[in-house]
């Protein structure tokens, strides 16, 4: 099993019990992470749902959960309003996503009445950890913006940019990856990449940015020294800003299944942030999603 990230564990416990809001925690992995979290002191959560499935998981799991704040809801469109409720009120710092489908809950979190939305796009991010890196790579957007524009994956960008600040990464090399080191029409992920790279240094965003690079350029030294690719980004990246969901879906998938990464993954750019896991995530990458939420919600 893949291990927790350090850099992650240390930046949230920081910021010890956060009040979470929990929906649909109905599915042992989930709520196996957010018993943990909570005997970790990382958060205070809040269950919200069907209230017999939710200690039925709990039986299943053979863990008490008679402490914990449990909050009845009719279906899961329901129990989606009520977090979003509470972060609206301040009584949620994060939201983790149970056994639902993520378009259920994000499509309660985009609701005007509940204003947690912050002005700019938002975005998925993976922190992935493992051996075969001596950092976290981070890759974005590979959950939410399907086939982002180029004002878009600048946003995105803009959003990664500010989440690696957290983590103490004050300038982080950012690789907008295409098949591609040069600009070429045919194809047009890395036109757009050479744009994005120029709009960044238009805007004085606070990183290193540099586009189009292909992922080995990216990543390895010496793939980029054998193709004399010369800048501060090639062959050390932070960020790999992806041209589409599939690449970004692909990547993370391939180092969880092949390289034994953790992979945590959440959605940014809004109010509160949001823990989106898949169903298949082993516990120690929900585990780590919750505490990359909490980062993320940290205003230090």
């Amino acid at each position: 099993m893949s291990t927790l990230p350090e850099d992650l564990k240390s930046k949230a416990l920081e910021t010890p019990n956060i009040p979470a809001a929990v929906v649909c925690p109905n599915q042992e992995s989930i709520l196996s992470a957010v018993i943990e979290g909570k005997n970790m002191n990382l958060i205070d959560p809040t269950l919200i749902g069907n209230k017999s499935l939710i200690a039925e998981t709990a039986k299943k799991l053979s863990s008490d959960i008679s402490n914990f704040n449990i909050v009845d809801a009719r279906d899961e469109e329901d129990s989606a309003l009520i977090a979003c409720q509470m972060s609206n009120e301040n009584k949620s710092k994060i939201i983790i996503k149970g056994n639902l489908h993520t378009d259920i809950l994000m499509r309660s979190y985009l609701k005007k009445e509940f204003n947690l939305l912050d002005g700019r796009r938002l975005s998925h991010i993976w922190h992935m950890t493992t051996p075969q890196f001596k950092k976290p790579l981070f890759i974005t957007d590979g959950a939410l913006n399907v086939l982002p524009r180029v004002d878009i994956k600048l946003q995105i960008l803009k959003n990664a940019v500010q989440f690696c600040n957290k983590l103490n990464i004050n300038k982080p090399k950012v690789a907008i990856l295409s098949g591609t080191e040069d600009p070429i029409e045919s194809m047009p992920s890395s036109v757009d990449a050479k744009k994005v790279m120029e709009l960044a240094l238009e805007e004085k965003i606070n990183a290193f940015v540099h586009g189009p690079l292909a992922f080995d350029n990216a990543v390895s030294e010496d793939a980029a020294k054998i193709k004399g690719i010369k800048n501060d980004v090639a062959g050390d990246t932070d960020v790999l800003l992806v041209p589409n969901l599939e690449t970004g879906n692909s990547l993370s998938k391939i180092m969880v299944y092949f390289m034994n990464a953790c992979a945590a993954g959440i959605v940014i750019g809004g109010k509160v942030p949001v823990v989106v896991p898949s169903r298949a995530d082993s516990k120690n990458s929900k585990l780590a999603s919750i505490m990359a939420a909490i980062v993320a919600a940290n205003n230090k």
